[in-house]
This record gives structure tokens, C-alpha cells and sequence, in this order.
């Protein structure tokens, strides 16, 4: 690591701690050249590979502004995306693969988002996995209609009876 101060080519760690829930390491490091101080952050990379084949790193803005366009008009707020995306990443580095492929993230999107907002859910879907007739729709929202009915059947099976 080159001190940002003087340039020279070797530091010393001083310090280490653990930020971002334990996403990244901080470290502060000391210039043996100059004795300055400074801090590095580091996190492991997660790489996208895109339909190209192109490779760039993985993004929660992205994320966040590919669901946001689904939940147009809808309400949800930008915490709630940003909380998404977390979810979403958290996910996708638990596979424990450093390239992911962007039909992946898609996956790794859509379950979050019908928990958060079906009808954005069924936006985002009908994009993401090209639906072309309203029979994919239709499809979609007997699925969605079968999960409720079957959360209402477990709710109504917890419900304390009146004996």
C-alpha cells in the first residue's frame, strides 16, 4: 500500500476493525517513511458478468435503480430499496462465487421484491423473465393468489379457537 502522503511503497498496519456489519475491514496504517497515518477500507469484490461477457463490479445503485423504475407510483421508499439491495447482495455473496452472472442478481431480486410489493414484483418479473402473453401474467398472479391462501390458511391454523 503506497502512503498517499509521500508516495513511499510499504505501510504498517496499526489498526484493523471490521465495518459494514462486517463487509469490509478498516485499517488504519502508518508510513514508515514519513510516520503519517491514513486509513484503508477493504472489501471482498463481487464481479457482474454481464450477457457480453463483459465483467464490472456489482453495484447496489444498480439494483436499487432497476427495482425503482417497478416501483413506480408504488409505496415504497427509498429506504425500503436501499434495504432490498442489501438483501440482495447479502444473498448473492453468500453463494460464495466472486463473478456472478446479471441473470443471477435478477433471481436474487425477485423474491425480496414480492415480499416488499407484489404488484411491483409483477412489473419487475414481467421484464426480467419476458413475459409475452397475458398467460405469463395470469400465471404469475395465480401463484401470488395461491401464496396468500395458503398464509391465510397457516394464520387461521395459529388462531387461538374459542372453546
Amino acid at each position: 500500500m503506497h502512503c498517499p502522503f509521500c508516495r513511499h511503497p510499504d505501510s504498517r498496519v496499526v489498526d484493523s476493525r471490521t465495518s459494514d456489519d462486517g463487509a469490509a475491514i478498516r485499517r488504519r496504517r502508518q508510513c514508515p517513511s514519513c510516520q503519517r497515518r491514513f486509513t484503508t477500507i477493504e472489501t471482498a469484490s463481487l464481479s457482474v458478468v454481464k450477457r457480453s461477457g463483459v465483467t464490472e463490479p456489482f453495484s447496489r445503485d444498480k439494483v436499487v435503480s432497476g427495482v425503482r423504475k417497478a416501483c413506480q407510483g408504488r409505496p415504497v421508499s427509498g429506504d425500503d430499496l436501499a434495504l432490498l439491495a442489501q438483501r440482495v447482495e447479502e444473498a448473492l455473496r453468500s453463494a460464495g462465487s466472486a463473478e456472478i452472472d446479471a441473470y443471477e442478481i435478477g433471481l436474487a431480486i425477485l423474491g425480496p421484491l414480492r415480499e416488499l410489493d407484489e404488484v411491483a414484483y409483477l412489473r419487475f418479473a414481467s421484464v426480467y423473465q419476458a413475459f409475452e402473453s397475458l398467460d405469463d401474467f395470469e400465471s404469475a398472479i395465480t401463484s401470488l393468489r395461491a401464496e396468500h391462501a395458503e398464509r391465510a390458511a397457516a394464520a387461521a391454523d395459529e388462531a387461538p379457537t374459542d372453546r
